[in-house]
């Protein structure tokens, strides 16, 4: 008996490894590097598109209490997330070229897990089988996905960030902090902007030129809003990226004693902190728009671009209509899917449903019940999530304490409330048999 997995990003090595660690054979196909997605460059595995931050680390925030119910399950990926960790503040972000080596070293390593290269065009036909493909799936498996599925497929725009080198950032304009003094005093570089410049700036952003989108041209494309490109953000008003991914609070200007009117984090893309990513900056605009307009941002006016900022499809499924709380199959409960192509929206949301795939994909061929956690834990309230037949309208969902069922009765400190949503999934969490050591 074994393990099939299609895709070997941050969903299906999390799934390859559970399965594996609990001794079944797995066969991992991954089309790179015969084959790349437009938005995939590394040809290592667990490659990071969009950003470099695997969002906040304390257990008392949403995306901090689900990894740590992932540490618990055995993740992989977090293990390695906390080997090759940069500062961030109170967030976990990583180098994001040795994440995605280690990750390849581990998996290639695992004695359970054969690596298959080359792209999958048909759905597999094998004892259990994982599509953890991703929301870029090739035109051939995706059509194969979409007859399964009867159509059922939806889709939206994802948008990633440029990064620059550190070396060209002007340090005259700009000052390291964290916001809120939260993590180290380099954490963040910090670039600050006056009133007169931010307004030039914004103006320049909503009027610069965007690159086509080609084949997604079509009117009633649509953008997530957790990675909405900075260009239409701005047009919702002029002060909505102040209020946004450039709002200055918690932070303070040496340079003038005061708190900027705006201001733009650039968070360490590499240990070495080399390369800087604009945070909150994803986009669509043409890459001389990007260097023109990111450039009237004063501690960028002479920016050297590592990568400029792209924007890709994101395709996935109707899953309220076709997938169980256990990420299978209504029709086909063998055949689970993985990742964003379910709906899950983030890196360790993603890694999450691969994790909780593959425990499940073990406990199916050792005869056992399949686990689906509570909703008051953080991973299982995704997992209700996209299982909720009531849904009309399906939307990807990434963690959050929205989600959870409430504390009874009602905690107003929403610090408070957040420590106790978090300590009471963390207490189930030591009953779970796949949690214990």
């Amino acid at each position: 008996m074994s393990v099939t997995i299609v895709g070997a990003g941050l969903a299906g090595c999390e799934a390859a490894w559970q399965a594996a660690q609990r001794g079944f054979s797995v066969r991992l196909c991954e089309m790179k590097p015969v084959k790349y997605t437009p938005a995939h460059k590394n040809p290592d595995f667990a490659e990071l598109v969009c950003s470099n931050s695997l969002k906040a680390a304390r257990v008392d925030s949403a995306a901090g209490l689900m990894k740590e119910e992932m540490r618990r399950l055995g993740s992989l990926l977090l293990r390695v997330a906390d080997e090759c960790a940069v500062p961030a503040g109170g967030a976990l972000a990583v180098d994001r070229g040795l994440f995605a080596a280690k990750v390849t070293q581990m998996i290639r390593s695992h004695p359970k897990i054969e690596v298959v290269e080359g792209e999958v065009t048909a759905i597999p036909e094998d004892d259990v089988v994982v599509i953890a493909s991703g929301p870029l799936t090739s035109e051939p498996l995706s059509q194969a996905i979409g007859t399964l599925c009867g159509g059922q497929f939806l889709n939206f725009h994802d948008a990633a960030a440029p990064i620059v080198t550190a070396e060209s950032i002007d340090m005259s304009r700009a000052f390291t902090a964290s916001r809120y003094d939260r993590g180290g005093d380099d954490d963040y570089i910090n670039c600050p902007m006056n009133k007169e410049e931010y307004e030039a700036f914004q103006e320049a952003l909503v009027s610069a030129e965007r690159a086509p989108l080609h084949e997604f041209e079509q009117e009633g494309v649509k953008v997530y809003e957790g990675c909405m490109p900075i260009e239409i953000l701005a047009s919702r008003g002029k002060d909505a990226i102040r209020f946004g991914p450039m709002k200055p609070v918690g932070l303070r200007d040496p340079h003038t004693g005061h708190r900027p009117w705006a201001n733009l984090q650039l968070r360490k893309e590499n240990r070495e902190g080399t390369l800087y990513n604009l945070v909150g900056f994803q986009t669509n605009l043409k890459f001389g728009e990007q260097k023109r307009v990111f450039g009237m941002i004063p501690a960028l006016r002479n920016a050297e671009f590592m990568r400029y900022g792209v924007m890709h499809r994101n395709t996935f499924l109707n899953s309220p209509k076709l997938l169980n709380g256990d990420y299978s199959m209504i029709e086909h409960p063998n055949l689970f899917f993985a990742g964003q192509i379910t709906g899950v929206e983030g890196y360790m949301e993603s890694a999450g449903s691969g994790l909780l795939c593959g425990i499940n994909a073990a406990r199916t061929l050792q005869g056992k019940p399949r686990l689906i956690l509570p909703d008051f834990t953080m991973l299982g309230a995704l997992q209700g999530h996209i299982c909720n037949r009531e849904t009309k309208d399906f939307q990807p969902m990434g963690a959050n304490f929205g989600i959870l069922p409430p504390i009874e009765p009602k905690i107003r400190d929403k610090r408070e409330r957040y420590a106790a949503l978090s300590a009471r999934s963390l207490s189930f969490m030591e009953t779970v048999e796949e949690a214990r050591p």
